[in-house]
């Protein structure tokens, strides 16, 4: 009687794995290729947009048909394209000297003298519509020895899971600062979670007062926005604000590219934070922003002696803007008189 044996003998092994080694490189190239055909679509020069884009593909298919019969081949003409890549993606620089939109046209920088602290560039804009407004941009200087609040706001406008998102630092003057982590915009150009992937815009800090880029969300764009006021020792709460100084003035010196996932308005808030606090642990919600509310209510961050969806119902500021006069003061009509503000 003849026993088959069931083993695999060291040939067929040895066919298995080149099975699986041209099956991962041909995976490698198609993902590459896919990846080069996004970045092109974003950073080639209009002209030649198409043309390296139907090469970028033609060499990719010519390197997955060549992995059948010359992987050698195949694998060598993948690396020198990923180095030829890798050489032009590293060529683009981000760029402070650019035709950008009105509304991130300016930075806000810094001076420190003591406790006296001196923004540039506080956008202040009268927004009648989305692409009606008035542009002022001012200077103004803020005493850190009456910082007496720091408030989350969170704008929700379509996905609730995604959020933007502003801290909002109040003054015993009664005045406020927002500092918002933004793409920069060039003339023309729309958001794109896409091209937040592919260094299409850079990244601006921008300092505007609460009657403008909070009331641009409320009551221009009828955004869904929650205000949270932040339970912080005022050690920490300085702390905050100057981290803010200190990378918009980085950011003036040295721009760098808005980044959809890892360098975007939340995380921007998240870096800073562990600045003051290293031992702050990471969390999904500070990736998908419009969970951020929880992630504060976990660590106790903001107010929970509440239920966490009363806290949210609260929160919620945009029917109170929307029903305060225009000419009013927004910053007192959108917080509780309970909270003064």
């Amino acid at each position: 009687m003849t026993t088959i044996s069931t083993t695999a003998t060291p040939r067929n092994k040895w066919r298995a794995l080149t099975l699986i080694a041209r099956f991962v490189i041909r995976l490698v190239i198609v993902i590459f290729t896919a990846w080069f055909t996004l970045a092109a679509s974003y950073q080639a020069a209009p002209g030649w947009k198409w043309p390296v884009i139907a090469a970028g593909i033609l060499i990719g298919l010519i390197a997955v048909l060549a992995v059948g019969r010359r992987p050698v081949l195949a694998c060598a003409l993948l690396l020198a394209t990923m180095l030829l890549v890798s050489y032009w993606w590293s060529s683009i620089r981000p760029s402070n000297d650019r035709d950008f939109a009105a509304d991130v046209a300016h930075g806000v920088t810094a001076t420190i003298a003591g406790d006296r602290i001196t923004l540039y560039n506080v956008r202040s804009f009268q927004w009648r519509t989305t692409e009606d407004f008035d542009p002022v941009w001012q200077t103004e200087q803020y005493d850190l020895a009456l910082l007496q609040s720091v408030d989350l706001l969170n704008s929700v406008w379509s996905n609730p899971a995604i959020a933007h998102t502003l801290v909002s630092f109040g003054f015993a003057d009664g005045r406020h600062v927002v500092f918002s982590a933004e793409i920069r915009k060039e003339r023309g150009e729309a958001f794109s979670e896409i091209g937040g992937f592919f260094k299409e815009f850079e990244l601006v800090l921008i300092a505007a007062e609460e009657g403008d880029i909070v009331r641009l969300r409320t009551n221009i764009r009828r955004e869904t926005v929650s205000l949270y006021p932040l339970l912080l020792p005022p050690q920490i709460a300085r702390a905050l604000f100057m981290s803010y100084i200190e990378k918009a003035n980085a950011l003036a010196a040295q721009p760098e590219f808005y980044q959809t996932i890892t360098a975007n308005c939340t995380t921007i808030v998240f870096g800073l934070a562990r600045l003051i606090d290293p031992g702050i642990p990471f969390d999904w919600r500070i990736i998908v922003s419009g969970y951020l509310p929880d992630y504060l209510y976990d660590r106790g961050l903001i107010r929970t002696d509440l239920p966490l969806s009363k806290v949210k119902k609260q929160a919620e500021i945009s029917s109170r803007a929307q029903a305060a006069p225009i000419l009013g003061d927004y910053s007192r009509a959108i917080r509780p008189i309970s909270d003064g503000g």
